[in-house]
């Protein structure tokens, strides 16, 4: 239909006609301006004013305190101790105290600033015409004006409280980044050199969590092994596990180059740490007639037949073995802790 055809009360009414809009309206799309500032009350009350730096400076006091509590957890909460807190659960004791101690100070060092911002620095607005990307010397000129009356009228000169204590939040929160620096690598101690081994430590199959015995273990096979005693709930269990995991394989005892090897054996049984001498990796790849294991992550050989030697691969040097023995009951045990630490080349570095 065209607008000739339409009827003459439906079509749209121009402006300034005798059935439009009233005449002199202006222009619909003109800058209705700023609307009066209304101050705060802390603008016009200096004891308000002054309830609101003490809140601020609070706020920074209590960051400053958060960041002292995260440097003392680091120091009094153990790594492995587990606490319960409802409604988390167990967790880490350790690293729960040291993410609401870092998350309080950046908190309230940035609740601080809000308040300071709402509620003491200048809320005016200000209009401004938008200009050119290359900035004029007039230009330049204003914003270091207009810097120098944010800095006035957010009265840092004047409210020293805040000024200090914020100054003394910020100085001690980068502490936090220090302290961590500590977990670059381990503290001088010899926790890695030692393992949960000892004599008379029976080895556990890893499968049927029971104590091995000679005959449990015939020529070609391969079986895990784990300390007794160690559980797999405890909480520790990843860690001690990584150094006492145990490879144990039979030999007919002529087949066995090595002579340490053949001593420390018990009747062709051999135990070798599992753990590859590269990075760590468990190993679990036998080859039964050649008595090799293969490290599936970078693919180091070891030959188990003579003093589990690297013959292929990344590794830097032989598996660890462990002597071992058997004791009254018939069951296999160990005869001491590894000689040397196992796990990748630590004992070459330290």
């Amino acid at each position: 239909m065209s607008s000739q055809q339409i009827p003459e009360e439906n079509l749209p009414v121009e402006q300034g006609t005798a059935h439009g809009a009233v005449e002199g309206a202006g222009d619909p799309f003109a800058d209705p301006g700023l609307p009066a500032h209304k101050p705060r009350i802390q603008d016009i009350d200096e004891r308000a004013a002054n309830r609101s730096e003490r809140a601020v400076a609070f706020m920074f006091t209590l960051s400053m305190l958060a960041t002292v509590g995260f440097i003392a957890s680091y120091v009094i909460f153990p790594v492995d101790q587990i606490v319960y807190i409802w409604p988390f659960g167990h967790v880490s004791a350790l690293n729960f105290s040291l993410g609401l101690t870092l998350g309080l100070a950046l908190f309230l060092i940035g609740a601080g600033a809000v308040h300071w911002a709402r509620t003491l620095m200048s809320d005016v607005e200000v209009a401004d015409d938008r200009h050119a990307i290359e900035a004029t010397p007039e230009v330049k000129a204003k914003v270091l004006a207009d810097f120098a009356d944010g800095a006035r009228e957010s009265a840092l000169g004047r409210r020293k409280l805040i000024r200090n204590t914020m100054f003394g939040a910020l100085a001690l929160v980068p502490l936090s980044g220090v302290v961590l620096l500590r977990d670059l690598g381990p503290l001088p101690e010899k926790k890695l050199r030692k393992t949960l081994w000892a004599k008379g430590k029976q080895l556990v199959n890893m499968n049927t969590m029971e104590p091995l015995r000679p005959e449990d273990v015939v020529v070609g096979s391969l079986t895990f092994a784990m300390p007794e005693g160690l559980e797999e709930d405890a909480h520790d269990f990843q860690s001690q596990i990584a150094k006492a995991a145990l490879m144990i394989i039979r030999i007919e005892p002529d087949n066995i180059k090595d002579k340490r090897e053949r001593e420390w054996a018990h009747e062709g049984i051999v135990a070798f740490s599992k753990i590859c001498t590269h990075v760590g990796c468990p190993i679990s790849l036998y080859e039964q007639q050649t008595h090799h294991v293969l490290c599936p992550c970078h693919q180091s050989t070891f030959d188990l037949s003579d003093g589990a030697r690297v013959i292929f691969g990344p590794a830097g040097h032989a598996l660890p073995q462990l002597r071992i023995g058997v004791n009254s009951e018939g069951n296999l045990e160990a005869l001491g802790d590894f000689e040397e630490p196992v796990g990748p080349a630590f004992w070459e570095r330290g």
